[in-house]
């Protein structure tokens, strides 16, 4: 079986489970505890925090962890916009967010707050000009993913940051879930983010895991109310042996990101070159975008016939998005990107992670042009020169 759905979900790292296996079997005791137990699992918490603290450039009491990508969306968004009502109750955010964004915002506009959707271009990219454009003295929070996860598009995060620091009081909010470990991203003053979310289960770590990473010290209103854990802003008992492998793989990740992505550069490229061959076939992402992810749509094919086809030959790939891949409407990112109709219905992705292979990337292109046979009824390739 060949896997490439990782940005879907990735199979976690030995060393990430191993990590979590050693803090269950020793350091399963309460961190909020007085007791000997409780004060050392507090202590590997404190180590993990600033661990994470230290891959982006902040201090520990800026890390929260939560429960994974979608939690720390909710959070900063509901978390910042409810808190600073005197900055003002406008919202900006892409068209192509994911919808842990948009619902959050949907749900803001229920409470008054004003949300406006900046355009992309045809290949995904956030428009700057109606960025500026949208842009008010009174909007309190800006929400750009770094990467897309349907297409790969690669937001120009350093330009947006500088316009919406210079040009507003707003603060900026990344979610870096698909870019964290294949593309730089740390906090910086005026050209990054303000906010940072991560997923550990698109990191080779443990799903129900992940972390909302702040530059400075911020005012948020809690999601979850209790007991104060998490510098009082996500109460419940924390799940220490999580945490400490998700540290684990941050740090991995980090370390790993250059060679990771000089690989998966190269396959895209080449996954590129040869699905540009075929007639029936509309490549959405570029090689300008996220190094991991290929998208492309069959024309007047549907996505789940290409994922079945690919399955029966033992590849695992997915619809544009895992989150809606049985929902048979058409993206909401191919609308905003303009997708011909013909192939808006047919858009797959194929994501790397760390496990896979240049074998079987060879394998895969050789099953694709039969696929493209089988569900087509002949192949027609351009002609190359």
């Amino acid at each position: 079986m060949i896997y490439l759905d990782n940005s879907a979900t990735t199979k976690p790292d030995e060393q990430v489970m191993r990590a979590f296996i050693q803090a269950n079997e020793r350091f399963y005791a309460n961190p909020a505890s007085l007791h000997e137990m409780g004060v050392e699992t507090n202590k590997l918490l404190s180590r993990s925090r600033q661990q994470v603290a230290d891959v982006f450039g902040t201090t520990a009491e800026q890390v929260v962890f939560t429960s994974g990508g979608s939690e720390s969306n909710n959070f900063i968004i509901k978390g910042i916009a409810r808190a600073n009502t005197h900055r003002g109750k406008h919202i900006l955010v892409s068209t192509i967010e994911h919808a842990s964004v948009l619902e959050s915002v949907r749900a803001l506009e229920q409470e008054g707050f004003t949300v406006d959707y900046v355009d992309v271009t045809t290949t995904g990219i956030v428009d700057l000009e109606d960025l500026q454009r949208k842009l008010q003295k009174d909007t309190v929070l800006v929400s750009v993913m770094h990467v897309n996860n349907e297409v790969g598009a690669i937001q120009p995060i350093e330009q947006i940051a500088q316009i919406v620091h210079r040009e507003s009081r707003a603060f900026f909010h990344v979610d870096a879930v698909q870019s964290f470990g294949k593309l730089p991203i740390r906090f910086a003053s005026e050209t990054g983010p303000d906010a940072i979310t991560i997923s550990g289960h698109k990191l080779h770590a443990l799903k129900g895991t992940g972390v909302a990473v702040f530059r400075k010290q911020m005012t948020l209103e809690p999601l979850i109310h209790g007991g104060g854990q998490e510098m009082g802003l996500r109460s419940g008992t924390v799940a220490v042996p999580q945490y400490v492998a998700l540290s684990k793989a941050i740090r991995l990740a980090a370390e790993q990101q250059q060679v990771n992505a000089k690989k998966y550069s190269m396959w895209r490229n080449e996954l590129h070159e040869f699905l540009q061959q075929f007639e029936a076939i509309r490549v959405l992402s570029t090689n300008h975008g996220a190094p991991h992810i290929v998208s492309y749509a069959v024309s007047g094919i549907k996505g789940e016939v290409m994922i079945n086809a690919m399955q029966a030959h033992n590849v695992i790939i997915s619809t544009s998005s895992a989150c809606h891949s049985k929902d048979t409407k058409v993206s909401h990112v191919v609308s905003a990107m303009n997708v011909p109709h013909e192939y808006a219905r047919g858009v797959v992705r194929i994501s790397f992670g760390m496990f896979n292979t240049d074998e079987e990337i060879q394998q895969v292109k050789d099953i694709i042009e039969r696929v493209i046979q089988q569900v087509k009824g002949e192949v027609k390739k351009y002609e190359m020169a």
